[in-house]
């Protein structure tokens, strides 16, 4: 009788259903995209939409951007599981937006053209830097692609009932996926993906919006009681290895994921770290700015997106406390559910609405899904044509045409391995996922631009040593953490070879990037081509002169 009764619960919605409500809106998109692709003649065109978008909806493309699968599966479980601790995540992600706004939104604007290796070129060597950029935002977006990815398995695998044990299954959900984003970036080019992605934003805000008051109106809009039954519903939870941890008035209180030991605390400053800083150095986030005609609508852009950021993550603190006080069997269901913790908020539709709105919130989380895994693989694939083969293979003699077809072809590549690494990492937390990415971008990326923008002596071999070595200590340090292996919910749970204890390397290897570029200036010395172009850059950046006819075609 008990197993019939839980297999009763783990059933949710309609898959006939589900899937129906899915077709629909990538057919919605998909003449979407068709319909923006009519006019991708040039390179601009397929790169930066032309800079034909303005200040708010920019500003709603780069919310949908950033609002990630991470935002609204990865957050809301690690609210319902962990209380307080998950809720951090918001508050990491949201700030970090702060400092993309006041160090690098509209400084990168005025200086580049499509991709960070422009910004480093403008005052170094051409060829060397260019491709250290590439291969960065390659290794980046990787990253960053895993998280999407693990999180399509996660929601299609519970929507289906697929179990977390069918790898064939769930498998090939990511395949589709995986597909149906390199049509999206083939096809549409930017134009296509940023407005899938404001279509998608919307969505998604209406949609946490309408759950969020439903929840509050149970409640009597007392938050109050709504964290008290969350509490009571509660008491303990018990994870794959079989070990029971106290949750109850825990939920409340800081310490439940990260207070256990010192190690834990201090994998929890190396997490906020890489959150804190990981949004200035994310390329589809800084590829966005390229994508408006002024400076002005970029910086209108940016205040758009942290409004409307900011307001989604304040309904994430009420989603993921409602999935743990709502869904039958609270944060202990969530868990065991396919899909792990990334369930929660599809569970909580599904107690809320039924069929219908576990259908559209699942349609709009694909969507999300959908949207950045675009806008990652276009980042991606322009950085490799446009840094590495245009301007480092081709010496800058090229056409545009041939240039975006070796995007095209690149976008291809990427969503083949990002479709194998979902695979693999298909049942971890996607905010756990994402913060990973955070750090490699953080650690290859951050240092490189804050010291090409704001210190006169930098130079080429600076920004070499922190590029690679920053990107060279943080993919080991992750290899070798325990969020690969030794532990039960690593990627690899049979392997056991975490010789470096942090989850999140972003503690060692941020600081050790920023400090490989200092040496690396004071190493190399200094060449003719970067002397003199530090005061124009610092001109240009910070006034936007010349950018415009800089950045036209």
């Amino acid at each position: 009788m008990t197993v019939l009764a839980q297999a009763d619960v783990d059933r949710v919605g309609s898959p006939i259903l589900n899937i129906s409500i899915f077709a629909a809106f990538v057919a919605i998109t998909l003449v979407v995209v068709f319909r923006a692709s009519r006019n991708n003649k040039t390179a601009s065109d397929y790169y930066a939409a032309g800079r034909s978008f303005t200040g708010p909806q920019n500003g709603i493309a780069i919310a949908g951007d950033y609002l990630s699968a991470a935002s609204f599966l990865g957050i809301a479980g690690a609210i319902a599981v962990n209380g307080y601790d998950g809720f951090l995540y918001s508050i990491g992600f949201l700030v970090a937006w702060l400092v993309a706004l006041l160090l690098v939104a509209e400084l990168l604007r005025n200086t580049g053209k499509f991709t960070m290796g422009d910004v480093l070129a403008f005052r170094m060597r051409q060829r060397p830097v260019r491709a250290a950029a590439a291969t960065s935002t390659l290794v980046v977006s990787f990253f960053y692609l895993l998280a999407q990815m693990a999180g399509a398995g996660a929601l299609i695998t519970l929507l289906l009932q697929i179990p977390n044990e069918n790898v064939v299954g769930q498998g090939i959900v990511i395949a589709i996926v995986g597909l149906l984003m390199i049509v999206y970036v083939l096809v549409g080019g930017m134009k296509g993906t940023t407005w899938v992605q404001i279509i998608k934003a919307t969505l998604l805000l209406i949609g946490a919006a309408v759950m969020t008051v439903w929840v509050l109106v149970i409640f009597g809009f007392n938050l109050s009681a709504l964290l008290g039954q969350a509490v009571d519903a509660n008491p303990t939870i018990t994870n794959a290895a079989g070990a029971t941890k106290e949750l109850g008035g825990n939920l409340l209180n800081p310490g439940l994921a990260y207070g256990s030991s010192e190690l834990a605390t201090i994998d929890f400053i190396s997490l906020s770290l890489a959150l804190v800083l990981g949004t200035a150095g994310l390329p589809h986030i800084l590829m966005r700015f390229y994508t408006v005609p002024t400076a002005k609508e970029a910086r209108r852009s940016v205040v758009w997106a942290i409004w409307l950021i900011g307001i989604f993550y304040l309904f994430s603190l009420v989603l993921g406390y409602g999935a743990a006080a709502l869904v039958p069997g609270g944060a202990q269901r969530i868990s065991d559910a396919p899909g792990g913790t990334n369930s929660a908020a599809p569970l909580l539709a599904f107690e809320l609405g039924g069929v219908i709105l576990l259908g559209l919130i699942s349609a709009v989380a694909f969507a999300t899904i959908l949207a950045v895994v675009a806008g990652l693989t276009i980042a991606a694939s322009a950085s490799f044509a446009h840094d590495f083969y245009a301007n480092v293979l081709k010496k800058g003699e090229t056409e545009p045409d041939s240039e975006v077809r070796v995007a095209r072809i690149t976008a291809v590549v990427i969503g083949v391995f990002a479709i194998a690494a979902g695979i693999l990492a298909r049942n971890q937390n996607i905010a756990f996922l994402v913060a990973l990415a955070f750090a490699v971008a953080a650690s290859a990326n951050l240092p490189t631009i804050l010291y090409s923008l704001f210190w006169r002596r930098f130079n080429t071999t600076g920004a070499l040593w922190s590029i690679y070595g920053g990107l060279g200590s943080v993919v080991l340090l992750i290899v070798f953490s325990p969020a690969v292996s030794g532990r039960p919910g690593s990627m690899i749970p049979g392997a056991d070879f975490d010789i470096f204890p942090l989850a999140n390397p972003g503690l060692v290897s941020i600081p050790l990037s920023f400090l490989l570029g200092v040496i690396g200036t004071y190493v190399g010395g200094r060449h003719p081509v970067e002397e003199g172009k530090f005061a124009e850059m610092e001109v240009r950046s910070l006034t936007g002169a010349g950018s415009e006819k800089a950045t036209s075609h």
